[in-house]
């Protein structure tokens, strides 16, 4: 019993140094309201348990989050199996999503990278080509950063080296921003 009340503390301790990411959340949200408003689109990246968590998060901007609205353009390059391992094999793991974003991705889109370290390479070579190609980028990190806080527009950085702690923020931000950007965008109809 002491390790599920230890968890929940470190959960609810982390959970609540959220509230001092209110200006990187609501630029983030702005800036993904401003995309859809503009006709964009956001395509969202991350390894391991942060692919699931771009993969939720689009998932919640394509279906819905908790208005009944018309779907937003939203896309995780996580999924597609055939295309993470072929460019994997044939150009190596850091550009499974540089490849993707080369394809996928025009002016004005946003562009958010997920990682726990802040320093997964793929993510931030992701980043550095999105950038180029006149992006609006962002992520979501822990663990201080990393590379990518230095590179994005605007970074939620959670207040924590464990990586438990930070993905569980990681949704609880994401599931805000989807509030937030459904919110913003309901101002004007569908």
């Amino acid at each position: 019993m002491s390790g599920m009340s230890e968890s929940l503390k470190s959960h609810l301790a982390a959970a609540e140094k959220i509230v001092s990411l209110r200006q990187p959340i609501e630029s983030i949200a702005g800036s993904i309201i401003n995309t859809f408003k503009n006709g964009g689109k956001v395509i969202l990246m991350g390894n391991g348990g942060s692919a699931a968590d771009a993969q939720h998060l689009a998932a919640e901007l394509v279906g819905r989050y908790r208005m009944e609205r018309k779907a937003f353009d939203a896309i995780a390059i996580t999924t597609d199996t055939s295309i993470v391992t072929a460019v994997g094999n044939d150009y190596g793991a850091a550009h499974i999503f540089t490849r993707q974003i080369e394809a996928h991705a025009k002016r004005g889109d946003c562009v958010i990278g997920i990682s726990t370290s802040g320093n997964s390479a793929n993510v931030v070579e992701a980043i550095k080509v999105a950038r180029e190609f006149g992006c609006r980028t962002f992520a979501l990190l822990g663990c201080g950063g990393g590379q990518l806080k230095d590179l994005v527009d605007a970074a939620a950085v959670v207040d924590s080296a464990e990586t438990p702690r930070i993905q569980e923020c990681h949704i609880l931000i994401g599931h805000i921003i989807c509030d937030l950007v459904e919110r913003g965008m309901s101002d004007d109809g569908p």
